[in-house]
């Protein structure tokens, strides 16, 4: 017997909730967006099964070694949803896997994007995939493929979520990392353009607890409250690759300051038995990251292991290296400084409060000095 009411209307995919038209309006509002990060190594076109990479030239490379990474933009997502702003996004997204494998000195070849959404909404998917089109060209990577996936009944009609993942490759002979930091070597911070894309879970509750209103004018910010919490992440790999390029063998590492903060991240890049010193009032705090302490009366210790407190990124570079870094950091448009330096650890490190141990890896130490200045 069937369980049908043969008054009732058929039931079809669209009136399950997935739209399969809009998803293709979606795609031809994007894909001039996605064409232009192609080079003559994509093959193929928008809307195939599979994105294709012509790797010929790493036949050049003596052992390329490839490196990947994925992400996604966490809560910062709400922001963009709440205020109705969509081009930025991927600018969030592509900084968090592109500037990851940076990290090693890895430059980034490909991408790919994914798009959970309740609703497909044309013009927003395209706005969020421009974002990632763009970010991918300051990169200088392409976006080979995505996916837009509509979820009605398990994400509302106006939510979405997004995620990325990138493919690089790096000569092994200039592979950085851990293995390359000596005791001397010195800290070049490079400054952040606001809070990227971490700890937006703890600063979306300080907002909720201020009762503060996104499109609030906030004097020291020199703008909204919301335009402030969208500020695009900083997409450096490009940059990093030049730097280290630019002063050859002058760098040896770079961390991607991210989930964690800057004592974590900036701990996994160090080998075991060295110490970095990290002066606090070597830079002052942009406004944002005051603003959310006194709101939400956020203790410190919270927030430096949260927030990236105006650091995106740090080189670790050799001592007589320092000059050329800064200088073409400078060029490069970058606020750069010297953070901090690097040495054996001691005994008195025992009882210094030391950052170790994170993300599973078992390599050097971060001690924070001194106090934080304010802008």
């Amino acid at each position: 017997m069937s369980g049908h009411d043969e008054g009732a209307a058929p039931l079809t995919y669209a009136s399950a909730g997935v739209d399969t038209e809009a998803g293709d309006r979606a795609v031809e509002l994007m894909k001039d967006a996605v064409r232009a990060t192609h080079g003559p190594q994509v093959l193929g076109g928008v809307g195939g099964f599979a994105g294709m990479f012509d790797a010929s030239a790493l036949t050049a490379y003596r052992r390329p070694l490839l490196a990947t990474s994925t992400d996604g933009v966490g809560t910062k997502v709400a922001i963009a949803q709440a205020m109705d702003v969509h081009d930025t996004i991927g600018f969030d997204l592509v900084g968090m896997v592109v500037d990851d494998i940076a990290v090693v000195g890895a430059r980034p070849l490909f991408m790919t994007d994914y798009i959970a959404c309740g609703r497909v909404v044309p013009e927003r998917i395209a706005d969020i995939v421009r974002g990632i089109a763009a970010a991918c060209s300051v990169a200088g990577c392409a976006l080979v493929g995505g996916e837009t996936a509509e979820h009605p009944g398990l994400l509302g009609p106006d939510e979405y979520d997004v995620a990325g993942a990138v493919t690089g490759v790096v000569e092994a002979d200039d592979l950085l990392g851990p293995d390359r930091v000596r005791d001397g070597d010195v800290l070049v911070a490079l400054a952040s353009s606001g809070l990227h894309s971490n700890g937006y879970s703890l600063v979306r509750s300080v907002v909720a607890r201020s009762g503060w209103a996104l499109d609030r004018h906030v004097e020291e910010l020199g703008r909204t409250l919301g335009e402030e919490l969208l500020t695009p992440t900083r997409v450096y790999a490009a940059d990093c690759l030049a730097l280290a390029a630019a002063v050859p063998g002058g760098v040896h590492a770079f961390t991607h300051v991210t989930g964690g903060g800057l004592a974590a991240n900036l701990a996994r890049v160090l080998p075991p038995g060295l110490v970095a010193d990290v002066d606090r009032a070597s830079w002052a705090l942009p406004p944002v990251f005051p603003l959310v302490q006194r709101l939400g009366g956020v203790p410190w210790a919270d927030l430096e292991s949260t927030l990236n407190l105006g650091v995106g990124m740090v080189a670790i570079v050799a001592r007589d290296a320092v000059d050329g870094v800064l200088a073409h950091a400078s060029g490069l448009g970058y606020p750069a400084w010297v953070l901090g330096g690097v040495r054996p650890v001691s005994v008195d490190d025992e009882a210094a409060g030391l950052v170790s141990g994170t993300k599973g890896v078992h390599g050097g130490a971060v001690h924070l000095v001194g106090a934080y200045r304010e802008a």
